[in-house]
């Protein structure tokens, strides 16, 4: 049997792509000039980045951050995995971006603005998840109390 965390981290990788290729292709589209640029960025990171969200949070799930005995409080958990996934996703948007556009300037201008908006997406869409049960058969604070 399938561990249940393994289909709630697959839907946050899939939700989570919808919110970075949109950010990405509207970010590439403006520092390009060109829609078809921005839209071919866009598409090209979705294989990659998924793969690369779906082993960030499967290190995370196993990561154990407790401080004497307790979870780490969950904000902080959370601007953690922000700049871990950041540094990450940062990296191959870089990538992609010369590649595609066969300036690395465009990949250095598409890393450095989506630095800002894919930090702070990612922590609201880490917040929205947080409240969600999905996939949980429990909680990791119930375990630690029961």
């Amino acid at each position: 049997m399938i561990d249940k965390s393994y289909k709630r981290h697959i839907a946050k990788a899939i939700t989570w792509r919808i919110v970075g290729t949109c950010d990405t292709m509207l970010l590439a589209w403006i520092i390009s000039g060109n829609p078809l640029m921005g839209l071919k960025i866009g598409v090209s990171e979705v294989v990659t980045k998924t793969i690369l969200y779906f082993l960030h949070e499967r290190a995370w799930y196993k990561i154990n951050l407790n401080k004497h005995g307790k979870l780490l409080e969950s904000r902080t958990r959370h601007l953690l995995k922000t700049v871990s996934w950041r540094l990450v996703g940062t990296f191959d948007t870089m990538i992609i971006a010369w590649f595609i556009s066969g300036n690395p300037l465009v990949g250095v201008k598409v890393g450095a603005a989506e630095v800002i908006t894919k930090m702070i997406l990612y922590y609201f869409h880490e917040r929205v998840w947080y409240h969600s049960n999905y996939g949980l058969s429990q909680r990791k604070e119930e375990k630690m109390n029961g």
